[in-house]
């Protein structure tokens, strides 16, 4: 889930698409890279981001204030104009800017529910991305229909978000200049029961898939947040993991990047609008056993993972933790025997393998939350970008 904060969704995206005269505009052919990034206020410096490697930024987050569109602070203003100017320099890169988030997404479902508010909004849109020479949205609502960080919710949230996509969509083709529409959605199944996914893809350029935090420490048993490979009941067979599963009756779990794009394709939705999700951070329990190295065993509760320059700094081999790797989730994670502390994260290896997976696949792209937890060095955009060189056409 999205953090809220004055975030720039540095939305990395692999752009692998065949465009047909009846769909909304997609992207340019070509593989593209995508990212979230949560800058300091106090420390904003956008000449110093990665431009050249990157070929979408969209700034997080407005929200929906008395029906429009805002930002709750000035300074956000102040720094997307800064950031806009970027592209000057990079003429090829794209400046969204993203409204909602997990924290942010209270007044969506109040503001879809009549064409007046709507309207409100969507004029709200028109004029931001004016006003800021911004080249598309992204609707970052969390959930339609669905609970999520205060947002309130109703059962026509699922008629509401696709009247709301549509008008959008039309609002941003006025422009006449091919804006980009995106929207998020969670890496579950569950999620795609409150939208109307054919009608909503009508009017997406992409759907965004958050395929991460799809596990934690509310879990209470240890697993991979952000996998990319398709872990299913049998691998699984005879853990505490697969007994906590059984007993919830999720069977619905466990959770991975290949099986919600494969659900969402086997919708009927383009590989070409799909954008696969990373994480730059980790996800941590404690009080699990060393069985099978920490892996899908119980734990006494939640430990903060951090950040990806943080793990590979102070933990990823380092201070009694050990990493691992696990072939069927294509996927790390780290191990302290001595305090019992477990954490998934994304690395070098991981990102690639989703890069390529997103490359092979034809999906639209491969994003990530956030730029700010990088390496500065040899990091997680690094191997993305020398993954989508591999993959040029």
């Amino acid at each position: 889930m999205k953090r809220y904060g004055f975030l720039i969704l540095v939305f990395v995206s692999l752009i692998i698409c065949s465009c047909n005269t009846k769909e909304r505009p997609v992207a340019d052919s070509g593989i593209k890279v995508m990212a979230y990034y949560f800058p300091n206020r106090q420390n904003f410096k956008p000449e110093n981001l990665p431009y050249d490697k990157l070929t979408h930024i969209i700034f997080s987050f407005t929200e929906v204030i008395g029906n429009e569109m805002k930002f709750r602070d000035d300074s956000s203003g102040i720094m997307l104009e800064m950031l806009v100017r970027q592209k000057k320099q990079h003429p090829n890169l794209k400046v969204m800017v993203a409204c909602g988030g997990w924290a942010g997404s209270g007044g969506f479902s109040e503001m879809a529910r009549s064409v007046e508010t709507r309207t409100k909004f969507v004029e709200s849109v028109s004029a931001f991305i004016k006003k800021y020479d911004l080249d598309g949205l992204d609707i970052d609502w969390e959930y339609p229909g669905m609970e999520g960080a205060g947002n309130p919710n109703i059962p026509e949230d699922k008629e509401n978000f696709t009247s709301l996509m549509h008008e959008l969509r039309e609002a941003l083709d006025k422009t006449g200049k091919g804006k980009v529409l995106t929207f998020a959605v969670a890496g579950w199944e569950e999620f795609f029961n409150h939208v109307e996914l054919d009608k909503v893809m009508q009017y997406a350029t992409y759907m965004n898939v958050m395929s991460y935090d799809l596990a934690g420490g509310h879990d209470g048993y240890t697993s991979h947040h952000t996998n990319l490979g398709w872990v299913k009941m049998e691998d699984i067979k005879g853990t505490p993991a697969e007994a906590k599963i059984l007993e919830e009756k999720d069977l619905t779990k466990p959770f991975s990047a290949e099986k919600i794009i494969s659900y969402c394709m086997g919708k009927g939705v383009k590989p070409g609008q799909i954008v696969i999700g990373a994480a730059f951070y980790g996800k941590g329990w404690k009080g699990v056993s060393p069985e099978n190295n920490g892996l899908y065993q119980l734990a006494r509760g939640e430990f903060r993972g951090g950040s990806y320059s943080g793990i590979r700094e102070n933990t990823e081999d380092k201070n009694g933790y050990v990493r691992y790797w696990d072939p069927v989730a294509k996927a790390p994670y780290l191990y302290n025997a001595t305090d019992s502390i477990f954490i998934s994260y994304e690395d070098t290896v991981s990102i690639r393998l989703k890069t390529e997976y997103a490359a092979n696949t034809g999906l639209g792209g491969i994003m990530f939350w956030s730029l700010g937890g990088d390496a500065e060095k040899d990091g997680l955009v690094d191997a993305i970008y020398a993954e989508k060189n591999r993959h040029k056409r």
